[in-house]
């Protein structure tokens, strides 16, 4: 039983030229415990497909069709103040600035104390140790004394620990976390990524994290999404997606990545930009990067296909057609 499904998302922007489909036809699922990467260059829609479960779409953006799931019970029509209630105690989010998450002018006990009992039936005293359990838990040392401090006394690797134990204040089922490690060096990196599989794997919560940096997903992940001009180009279990790419985006995604064991001179690169929303070509909209591309990639726009152990959204995977020569 899935955890979170979303079926067919579209999200628009209407604007005055008329309207941009920012996500084209979005389909994946979440089971409880299981961490999906989602993961593409700057503009791919990772991060507007978060805002799109939690009810966070900035306007004029609205999802146009399609349906998000949670539970069993679909969430992306309800009323503002009802999704307010879910996005706290159902769903936590955790995002990349921990600044933006957090009131400077509020004490950290203070922030985990409210959200605890706006979201569960317990007293300030009984809110006061959890907040602190919670702390401890995230690895904040010397919790019973830090809940007291406010968040510019805190280091960022520090505040965004916070932010993750405010996301948890309410023991969502679903976590939503966007680029939590980017703004982090390497070392406390590593400690956040620890920390989120830990903490799926406590309680049971499903996590999609959202990140560009393929080093992470394959730390963290169970499966893996690749994103590409508003759309899924592939999704699988990670380690067949990083060590055996079906989709010639996700193949120029891995060979960017420098390998230590190999001297060469100048690291890959996949040749052009992804396309403006305003400027999708027709068929595939990585044909006209695509080394691979043929007659009927600049016609046809592939759903995702089996590919082995991954599906990806690319004809050179049509058991029914003729490949090209």
């Amino acid at each position: 039983m899935s955890l979170l499904q979303v079926q067919n998302l579209i999200v628009e922007f209407p604007t005055r030229r008329g309207t941009l489909r920012a996500l084209d036809d979005i389909s994946f699922e979440i089971a409880p415990g299981e961490v999906l990467g989602v993961v593409g260059e700057s503009g791919a829609g990772k991060s507007l497909t978060g805002a799109a479960i939690i009810g966070l779409l900035e306007p004029p953006g609205r999802i146009a069709s399609g349906q998000v799931m949670l539970e069993g019970e679909r969430i992306d029509n309800l009323p503002p103040a009802r999704m307010r209630h879910i996005r706290g105690r159902r769903i936590g989010a955790i995002f990349q600035d921990p600044l933006t998450s957090l009131n400077p002018l509020y004490t950290i006990g203070r922030q985990l104390t409210e959200t605890i009992q706006a979201h569960l039936p317990v007293d300030g005293a009984e809110a006061r140790r959890r907040a602190i359990s919670l702390l401890e838990d995230t690895g904040i040392p010397a919790a019973a004394e830090r809940i007291d401090h406010y968040p510019h006394q805190f280091s960022g690797g520090m505040r965004q620990r916070v932010v993750i134990a405010l996301a948890l204040a309410a023991e969502p089922k679903l976590i939503v976390a966007d680029e939590p490690t980017t703004a982090l060096d390497v070392s406390i990196q590593a400690q956040i990524i620890t920390l989120l599989k830990r903490i799926c794997r406590d309680r049971g919560a499903a996590v999609m994290l959202i990140t560009h940096d393929m080093g992470v997903i394959a730390e963290t992940c169970d499966r893996v999404a690749v994103m590409y001009a508003g759309r899924i180009a592939e999704i699988g279990p990670v380690h067949e997606v990083i060590n055996q790419p079906a989709h010639p985006y996700t193949m120029g995604l891995m060979a960017a990545i420098p390998d230590m064991a190999v001297d060469r001179e100048r690291l890959y690169q996949i040749d052009g930009a992804m396309p403006r929303l305003n400027a999708i070509p027709p068929g595939c909209a990585y044909n006209p990067r695509c080394p691979r591309a043929f007659g009927r990639c600049t016609r046809e726009r592939p759903d995702l296909l089996n590919a082995g152990a991954t599906r990806a959204a690319c004809w050179l995977h049509d058991a029914n057609a003729e490949m090209p020569g």
